[in-house]
């Protein structure tokens, strides 16, 4: 089979080099990729036009893409493709709008019991700031369409919070916000494969959104993951039967097949688990420390996926655990500094790298964004796989990186 991976980040990478074990694939390619990929794949020149890569796929006679990032599949990149006869892993436009747009996600929620923070969605900054006035804080920020992971805002205090909607409101072509209670607990990621009928969860995983230790600094796109998360068995059925299973059953109801990667941003209230944010991919970082903890086939579980054959499917996992290690270039996430040498040297057993801002120039390595490089260590228990990851680090060679120093300390307190 010829499979295309779709993105440049280091998810992707992750998903390119658990793809390359399938003994189903003959040819592997990467649009765009990065420095990283070129070792495993052919990297497609794309600038982010659909129906273009689209025909391309159709032309190289592609037997199946897999779709990393969100802005792909919001612009209805698996519907490009269904519509020319080719399998896609990745949810359609329509379905994918769960994470285009969070009043969407929130309104489906409402709908259909799902159990989420209480909300109201404002166009209208005049409403929004008198709103804040009533409900007073704290209270949560969030930009309704993409973000990257950085359009929330957590407001303590009234300034920030209408500071926030001033921001996202005020420009000259609008905006729409969620304003959302503050929901208090420990934050968990359960992801699942769903083929629009069946819904197989994976490991639960934690990620770190904070640029800083102590769950400080600015919101990035993901600073680090662990898994397993140590969720217990009783609460992992609840996400299960009251929050997937109903958004998939949802979104059939209103005749929307879902197919790909659902993401359950939650968080573990006193009252259980609540929905933060449904994505419609594999997380970022959360894919870089499940998927080596993966037996199965990724490549087979997509094809079950795409072609509706996900029942009677059981998934294997490795023993132990993996704790996923970011490192950012200085000044992530406003103005991360781009063309810094890098030196990765080789990584030991049971420690990967995965690419994410890197390309060649000259021959050199070099940063070319602002998470440049996820270190993932594997180990018995989580301890040991935060020990390889962090004494990996320690060796690479990348002047000012960022990287948070306490990744996993939440889950291993939990553990």
């Amino acid at each position: 089979m010829k499979v295309l991976v779709v993105g440049s980040g280091g998810r992707e990478h992750a998903l390119l080099w658990k793809a390359a074990q399938s003994p189903l694939v003959d040819r592997l390619y990467a649009a765009p990729g990065n420095a990283g990929m070129a070792a495993l794949a052919e990297l497609v020149p794309w600038n982010g036009d659909v129906e273009a890569l689209a025909e391309w796929a159709l032309a190289e006679g592609i037997d199946l893409t897999l779709v990393g990032p969100e802005a792909p599949l919001v612009e209805g990149i698996a519907d490009a493709f269904l519509e020319r006869g080719l399998r896609i892993f990745g949810p359609t436009q329509k379905a994918a709008m769960i994470e285009g747009s969070k009043a969407f996600a929130k309104r489906l929620m409402e709908r259909y019991g799902i159990p989420t923070a209480r909300y109201r969605v404002f166009q209208d900054p005049i409403l929004a700031l008198e709103y804040l006035e009533e409900v007073g804080v704290p209270i949560v920020i969030k930009d309704s369409g993409l973000a990257a992971g950085k359009g929330v805002t957590v407001a303590l205090d009234l300034h920030t919070a209408k500071q926030a909607v001033m921001n996202l409101l005020s420009g000259p072509e609008g905006g729409e916000v969620v304003v959302e209670e503050f929901l208090e607990g420990e934050e968990a990621t359960v992801l699942a494969l769903t083929d629009g009928e069946t819904v197989l969860p994976l490991l639960p995983s934690q990620d770190h959104k904070r640029l800083l230790d102590g769950d400080r600094g600015p919101m990035t796109g993901g600073m680090g993951a662990v898994a397993p998360y140590p969720m217990d068995g009783a609460t992992l059925r609840r996400v299960e039967e009251e929050i997937l299973r109903p958004l998939i059953r949802g979104l059939r109801a209103e005749g929307v097949v879902y197919r790909g990667v659902i993401y359950a941003g939650l968080m573990l209230t006193r009252e259980g688990p609540k929905v933060l944010e449904f994505n419609a991919r594999f997380g970022d970082p959360e894919a870089q420390a499940l998927l080596p903890l993966l037996h199965n086939d990724l490549v087979e579980l997509a094809l079950r996926v795409a072609e509706g054959r996900l029942r009677g499917t059981e998934l294997a996992w490795r023993e132990g655990a993996s704790a996923c290690v970011v490192l950012a270039a200085p000044g992530y996430p406003e103005s991360p500094k781009r063309g810094i040498p890098l030196h990765v040297p080789e990584p030991p057993e049971e420690v990967l790298v995965f690419h994410a801002g890197t390309r060649r120039e000259g021959g050199a390595l070099v940063s070319a964004g602002g998470r440049v490089l996820n270190v993932v260590g594997l180990g018995r228990d989580l301890k040991e796989a935060l020990d390889r990851a962090y004494a990996y680090v320690g060796q690479v060679g990348f002047p000012g990186a960022l990287y948070r120093r306490d990744i996993g300390q939440k889950a291993l307190r939990r553990a």
